[in-house]
């Protein structure tokens, strides 16, 4: 009963004994418990540091019980003074962590890197604390790995109880990922809100309009980020982010598919990408799909526009008006 205390079973049996019969001493004891001498003794010396007995007044051989009211008084007040020494062991160790982060960010406020995934998990597990009001993200690559939405969900969920307003950008692609559709109908149902787009640049996070997370490489996303917090860079990013969130499409909408006359939205993607010179595997990767998804697209649009090459095929397109410069 009083374990938690710091009362052993034998302690407690010692002292609710004491409290029945206060005038016997530790033979007593011994005969009425079936104890040796030793586990008495051993009982008695935990019960005087934690001052429930104490020597009697009137022989010094025999010990005195104190009050049940009063010992637990006692032993409230000891632990309450461990927890307060505790606290205050905590609140040092919280200042020395945050001695040792300015110590070890000194001189890289506005721009650091962060090498490796379990690194970026690290980094964005101590940001997400921080954030306020506002998580805009944009999510490329189609398909969400099952690690990250396993490791950002407790964490985006904590910021949406506490009211912060998340909005996330991923590709058309993804549409055709089931798991990585529940997942963001599920936080959708949280309040989080999500749109598509054909093709994304990079993988970005940005929070509270002061800091943003950048994958280091747009074609491997996992190999690390740079954290930015110049206030003209992250403004520009965000500028960005709410550009590209005007033309993107709720996940509850459905994207509406091509026809004879028009080329979807992902073909038109393709078709723009393609006139900036850019090569099926970054295709691709902007769309979050397979490279192989992303030649048998271009090869189509190829032999649509009468075009030699990828990049005529763009160049065509622009100038028939079917994309924008």
């Amino acid at each position: 009963m009083f374990d938690v205390l710091g009362m052993d079973a034998t302690a407690e049996v010692v002292y609710r004994d004491m409290l029945a019969h206060p005038h016997g001493g530790v033979a007593d004891l011994i005969y009425r418990l079936q104890l040796t001498e030793q586990a008495v003794l051993e009982a008695l010396d935990t019960l005087s540091e934690l001052t429930l007995v104490r020597h009697s007044s009137e022989d010094h051989q025999s010990f005195h019980a104190v009050d049940p009211y009063l010992a637990a008084e006692i032993l409230l007040a000891r632990q309450r003074a461990e927890l307060a020494a505790q606290q205050q062991r905590v609140q040092q160790a919280q200042a020395a962590a945050m001695q040792l982060k300015s110590e070890f960010t000194q001189g890289k406020d506005e721009v650091h890197s962060l090498q490796g995934v379990e690194c970026v998990r690290d980094y964005l597990a101590s940001l997400y604390a921080e954030v306020d009001h506002e998580l805009l993200t944009f999510a490329p690559g189609g398909a969400q790995a099952p690690a990250n939405v396993c490791s950002s969900r407790p964490l985006v969920e904590d910021l949406l109880e506490r009211g912060v307003q998340l909005r996330t950008v991923y590709v058309d692609s993804a549409r055709n990922d089931p798991a990585t559709v529940a997942h963001a109908k599920y936080l959708t149902a949280l309040g989080g809100r999500m749109r598509t787009v054909p093709s994304l640049p990079n993988r970005v996070i940005i929070c509270d309009r002061r800091i943003a997370v950048v994958a280091a490489d747009c074609d491997d996303t996992a190999a690390g980020a740079v954290v930015l917090q110049t206030a003209g860079v992250v403004s520009s990013l965000h500028a960005l982010f709410e550009s590209v969130w005007q033309s993107a499409r709720p996940l509850s909408e459905t994207v509406p598919p091509a026809s004879a006359q028009h080329l979807s939205q992902q073909e038109a993607e393709v078709l723009r990408l393609l006139s900036l010179g850019h090569t099926d595997d970054s295709v691709a990767a902007r769309l979050g799909v397979s490279a192989r998804t992303a030649r048998r697209i271009a090869t189509k649009l190829m032999h649509h526009l009468g075009a030699r090459s990828r990049f005529q095929a763009g160049a065509h397109a622009v100038a028939r008006g079917l994309v924008r410069p």
